[in-house]
């Protein structure tokens, strides 16, 4: 769905807890929920007559560094509409959102849903179920279906859709590695997921490997997790990849992963041998690729997509409009891949 220059290892692992693209994420019980209350002094109402209207978020994950950043734009845009938005943590378990979707319904006080799933199409059934009992639907961040190339909506109903498509994320990132590579007639590369089989990393895995597959020299020679949960968690599986692959060229995954990577790497010594390729275009990623210290990353946008996301949501609730699929990277520079040549093009939506 980021690199701390200078991170403390003991430290930041809750602060930096998952990302853009998302997995497992270490706080909070999968069924709480946390109310945020929009200041409704002069904001015009999102229902009829004025009063607050209750909107349910329910996030992948509330430690989730990516989503926190989304979150708070979706708040700026509540506070303007009279919107009070309750926030349910899944914890990134699978099956806990369909639980608090029961739990939304059996309320009978919520209007609207906004979801980053961490289900993928599995939780489908619920979502219409909502949609039938007259809440209106919101997509943040995750693909909620089977096509992993299109931010658009695929179930029926859906207000908006707001997410870069994780399979073009994964030929970014493809793309950047075969920039890395250029010049090496074999390129040996650590590939990071996030958190694997999840649907998101399915797909970046997907584009990735169609787009490395027309460069024969790029290897994938060891693979590995950092689980979104900051720097030592890729910290230590990168120094377990050393024990058994010590030459690589590149390592790729989730900016997370990569600040747990450069750790490794400097403590073994091979910090300037390896170039860094990040996913989320946190500001952390953005300083590396600026220092040097990074190859490259793959653009994110958490504000952007919270902001779109609940401006849908309330389009929806005030006039029953469905804003479709929106993927807010498709206007970027050079395709959202982020380079030093380019990096100065490019402004980070949240820290990491």
């Amino acid at each position: 769905m980021a690199r701390i220059p200078t991170v403390r290892r003991a430290g930041r692992a809750v602060a930096l807890a998952a990302t853009a693209a998302l997995a497992l994420a270490a706080c909070g019980g999968g069924s709480s929920s946390t109310d945020t209350a929009a200041d409704p002094s002069g904001s015009p109402a999102a229902s009829a007559g004025g009063e607050t209207v209750e909107v349910a978020y329910l996030s992948a994950s509330s430690a989730n560094t990516w989503l926190q950043a989304s979150k708070k734009e979706m708040e700026t845009v509540a506070a303007a509409n009279n919107i009070k938005i309750t926030e349910f943590d899944a914890q990134f378990k699978p099956g806990e959102q369909s639980k608090q979707i029961q739990d939304i319904l059996s309320s009978d006080k919520y209007k609207g849903i906004v979801i980053s799933s961490v289900d993928g199409a599995g939780i489908i059934p619920d979502l219409e179920t909502a949609i039938s009992k007259g809440l209106k639907v919101a997509v943040l961040n995750q693909i909620i279906g089977t096509k992993l190339d299109t931010p658009d909506p695929q179930f029926e109903g859906a207000s908006v859709s707001v997410l870069a498509p994780p399979l073009r994320s994964g030929e970014r990132f493809g793309n950047l590695t075969v920039k890395a590579c250029e010049g090496k007639p074999s390129c040996r590369v650590v590939y990071f997921y996030g958190l694997k089989g999840t649907p998101i990393d399915t797909a970046l895995k997907q584009g990735f490997d169609a787009t490395i597959k027309s460069t024969p020299g790029i290897k994938v020679v060891a693979e590995a997790e950092g689980k979104y949960l900051g720097p030592d968690v890729a910290l230590k599986a990168l120094q377990d990849v050393l024990q058994r692959t010590p030459d690589f060229d590149v390592v790729v995954g989730p900016d997370q992963a990569i600040a747990g990577a450069e750790l490794a790497l400097k403590d073994a010594g091979k910090l300037d041998k390896v170039a860094l390729i990040g996913l989320g275009g946190s500001k952390n990623a953005i300083d590396g690729i600026k220092a040097g210290t990074w190859f490259g990353g793959v653009y994110g946008a958490p504000a952007t997509e919270g902001k779109l996301a609940m401006e849908g949501l309330v389009a929806a609730l005030k006039d029953g409009k469905e804003s479709g699929g929106v993927d807010p990277l498709t206007t970027l520079p050079d395709n959202g891949e982020v380079t030093g040549e380019n990096v100065d093009k490019f402004t980070a939506e949240w820290n990491g």
